[in-house]
């Protein structure tokens, strides 16, 4: 039996990822799930044992208990918390599981790319902010990139809700 909460940690400078954190924010009536944003400037990442780098190669999340899961674990477990499990139960199976896998391992390689920040990327894999030192030059101005301007530069709504207050709770 899963121990909720579960503590979601994603990267809101990701549109995407965004996207996906709303809809589980909107179906989540029984607030099973808590949304950690890594990449605020107020996010402390000391608040668990998990470097903001590693937070920017693949999606985390962490059970009330404690337990850490990874990757397509963490939307299957999502799916579930919120009465999607349906979309779980097929990524299960064992012909389609490796596909699954796969498919998000190279979303999670290129979400940069893939969401218009395709100066962190190099070769075939892409780096977010904080995996790239977290501050850098911006490379087409003499400003400096934070997660927070990167909000502005790809045009984020950073438009704050009361019920999300009470969601963030559980990223300590």
């Amino acid at each position: 039996m899963a121990s909720y909460p579960l503590a979601v940690f994603f990267d809101g400078a990701c549109p995407i990822c965004d996207r996906e954190i709303a809809l589980m924010r909107r179906l989540d009536r029984h607030r099973r799930l808590a949304f950690c944003d890594f990449s605020r400037p107020d996010y402390d990442p000391t608040s668990i044992n998990i470097s903001p780098a590693e937070f920017g190669r693949i999606i985390h999340a962490r059970w009330g208990d404690g337990t850490v899961i990874t990757g397509v674990d963490v939307f299957r477990a999502m799916w579930e918390a919120v009465g999607l499990g349906f979309f779980a139960r097929p990524t299960r199976l064992s012909l389609i599981e490796p596909l699954v896998v796969k498919a998000y391992a190279w979303f999670a390689r290129n979400r940069l790319r893939l969401t218009g920040r395709s100066h962190t990327c190099e070769g075939d894999a892409c780096r977010s902010p904080l995996q790239a030192g977290a501050i850098r030059e911006s490379p087409d101005s003499s400003t400096r990139d934070t997660p927070l301007s990167l909000h502005h530069r790809v045009g984020l709504n950073l438009s704050w809700h009361p019920q999300w207050a009470i969601a963030t709770v559980g990223c300590a």
